[in-house]
Formats: C-alpha cells, structure tokens, sequence
C-alpha cells in the first residue's frame, strides 16, 4: 500500500512540473513573439525598412530557440 502511495505521489509531481513547464514555455513563446512586433514597430518609427527590421528582429527569435534547446537538454541529461 505504501508503494502505490508513494508511485502515485511521485507521478502527480511529475505531472505538475510538466504542466508547468508547458505553461513556462507556451508564455515565453507568446512574450518572444509580442517583443519582437514591438521591437520592429520602434525600428520601422525610426526609419528602418520593414525587411531590415524583420531580420534583425528574427535574433529575438533564435535566441528563444537557443534557450529552449538548452533547457530541454539539460532536462534530457
């Protein structure tokens, strides 16, 4: 009895941290995504092409990317 209380605890923990992370990376996604169109509205209001602005914007995007591919390395390992 002890087992199954003890397997059931720790698959509810697990579920929770799973959902977090979802959570953790469903809003990360979404602030990315509204910092870059913010970002290339200021560059287009000083001037910049909107083709210019929208590549230097894609940075914003390659680094979420860099930083969800570590954190789910390290969560691999």
């Amino acid at each position: 009895m002890v087992r199954i209380r003890t397997i059931l605890s720790i698959t509810t923990s697990i579920v929770r941290i799973l959902g977090s992370l979802f959570a953790l990376w469903a809003t990360f996604d979404w602030k990315v995504r509204r910092t870059r169109k913010a970002f290339e509205k200021e560059l287009v209001k000083q001037g910049m092409s909107k083709e210019d602005a929208r590549r230097i914007s894609a940075q914003y995007k390659t680094l979420k990317n860099q930083l969800t591919s570590t954190l789910v390395n390290s969560i691999r390992t």
